[in-house]
């Protein structure tokens, strides 16, 4: 299932996670206090407290969050802050860390001939000689296979 990280409901993920686990409903329902018809109007969700995705998280042993994560890294404008006195108290990440997945989505969407890597570079912002890196090595792990 190819997943489209531009328009995440979260609701039908969660469940098709409780169904590929084969979990019981009332299992669920147990552990996040709910009843049924709660539990299945969230599958209709486009959208969930951040508490209940942290919760089905761990039930489902699959990082929901991730998925945001993702969406941002590959969609959201790069901030670049000229003003170094402006400090935060909140952890700072690293944007440019690209899982296995992404990096697999961008290559599928070059192979596929979806887009073109200058698409790719301009669209999701990724520097064009670390997507020229990533066709290179796979392209050596497919000579391999």
């Amino acid at each position: 299932m190819m997943l489209d990280l531009k328009n995440i409901h979260i609701g039908s993920l969660i469940k098709l996670r409780i169904e590929e686990r084969n979990i019981n409903v009332l299992r669920i329902c147990k552990f996040l206090k709910c009843t049924e018809e709660e539990l299945t109007s969230m599958f209709s969700e486009k959208s969930l407290d951040s508490e209940i995705i942290l919760k089905l998280s761990t039930l489902l042993e699959y990082d929901f969050f991730r998925l945001y994560s993702q969406y941002l890294i590959l969609y959201a404008p790069q901030t670049i802050s000229n003003d170094p006195e402006k400090k935060t108290a909140l952890p700072q990440y690293r944007k440019n860390i690209y899982t296995k997945e992404m990096v697999d989505f961008i290559l599928e969407q070059i192979g596929n001939g979806n887009k073109t890597q200058m698409q790719i570079v301009k669209e999701y912002r990724i520097p064009r000689s670390t997507l020229y890196k990533w066709v290179n090595k796979y392209a050596q792990s497919k000579k391999k296979d």
